[in-house]
């Protein structure tokens, strides 16, 4: 599935996402990642910065699913797809560096990259949005704001 414009829209916007994995015994796990973009029309890369659990996990089952959302406006994206490890010898590694090592400015060292083949997608938005449809999102990011002290 390729990614459209507002999906990497909010990639840009998200600061954090939530990659789901799951081992070979069947043990749900959610790790937080703060370095993660969108790499050509249907992937999305991530770097394994402290990651062990995820990237054992991803050896065992590749379906993943990465939840991110724009905080103040309170909509974001479900990405559900299959992941696999590249390696700092992988052909592929390079580039994918490249793209989140300008994300940490070099201070965070990686030696892996989760891919994730996108498969599908689904908006997350606030419950506010649908329970009161004359909601904005300007209203929306004030009242983030409020809750959250900013």
């Amino acid at each position: 599935m390729e990614l459209t414009l507002e999906i990497k829209k909010y990639i840009d916007r998200s600061v954090l996402g939530w990659l789901a994995t799951v081992s070979g015994e069947n043990e749900p796990n959610v790790s937080p990642k703060e370095i993660f973009n969108y790499f050509g029309t249907d992937k999305i890369i991530i770097a394994n910065i402290a990651s062990p659990r995820t990237v054992q996990n991803i050896a065992q089952n590749e379906k993943v699913c990465l939840s991110f959302i724009d905080i103040l406006v309170q909509k974001g994206f479900q990405v559900k797809g299959k992941a696999r490890i590249i390696k700092k010898s992988s052909a592929d590694f390079p580039e994918m560096e490249s793209v989140l090592t300008k994300m940490t400015g070099g201070q965070f060292p990686f030696s892996t990259i989760t891919e994730i083949t996108v498969e599908r997608v689904k908006p997350i938005i606030a419950p506010r949005y649908m329970l009161y449809p004359e909601t904005t999102e300007a209203e929306q990011i004030e009242n983030a704001k409020k809750v959250y002290g900013l």
